[in-house]
């Protein structure tokens, strides 16, 4: 059985074509292993977002190899990447990436439906985890009808729900106030210490990179940095 949960080999990541290629990631080689929780900085257009992608199977190498769960997701057919997304990875997008017509509740529980929980477990399951996140009495509520952090709480709830062992995180808090992305890292920090959810995330936001345990920094689309900010601290 593969330690890490995470690995890649070699990989390249390309796009266009002929005289037009933009190479997104130069030969990553990297391995998360269960329970870590990782941050990954770089400007805009360093290929943190490529590299979430890459690992979560929506976006494919163009060289390389990629492991996720023991399993190599390389070539893997697009239903065998679902269900792989579906039993081991929650996500949570930048811009939310919540159903409008599903109120929070729904957006919350989706996931579990998919997996086939029961109803009774499903509800309470969700209604738990949005009072955790300040959301109790705001279940019927659509979308449209929340802040933005609120929604970010509600793909948070959906991300975690099914309490899956990694979870993806793309700039997290880069719509949210200070106040909320500090709570929102509070969670996150607390379910990888209490449950053992493998975290990896990106951020532009110092103070959340602050927080990681260890920290990759990607230049022009290399591995230039990797680090642990909780030990440099400590010292």
């Amino acid at each position: 059985m593969d330690p890490a949960i995470v690995r890649l080999e070699g990989v390249v990541k390309d796009y266009g074509e002929g005289q037009v290629v933009t190479r997104a990631l130069a030969g990553i080689d990297l391995e998360i292993r269960p329970g870590e929780f990782t941050a990954v900085a770089g400007p805009s257009g360093s290929g943190k977002s490529t590299l979430l992608n890459i690992v979560s199977g929506l976006d494919r190498p163009t060289e390389g190899r990629v492991f996720v769960a023991g399993e190599e997701i390389t070539a893997a057919s697009g239903s065998r990447l679902s269900e792989l997304r579906l039993r081991h990875i929650g996500f949570v997008f930048q811009a939310y990436n919540l159903i409008p017509v599903l109120t929070a509740f729904e957006n919350a529980e989706y996931i579990l439906m998919l997996q086939g929980v029961r109803p009774g477990e499903r509800r309470e399951r969700v209604l738990e985890l949005l009072a955790q996140v300040g959301l109790a009495g705001m279940e019927d509520r659509f979308p449209r009808e929340l802040s933005g952090g609120q929604q970010q709480w509600v793909a948070i709830a959906r991300a975690i729900a099914s309490s899956p062992a990694l979870v993806l995180a793309d700039e997290p808090t880069a719509n949210v106030d200070q106040g909320t992305a500090s709570s929102l890292m509070d969670l996150m920090a607390r379910l990888n210490e209490e449950r053992g959810t493998t975290f990896l995330f990106s951020s532009h936001d110092r103070g959340v990179l602050e927080r990681s345990r260890r920290l990759l920094t990607l230049t022009d689309g290399r591995i230039t940095g990797d680090t642990a900010p909780d030990a440099d601290a400590a010292q």
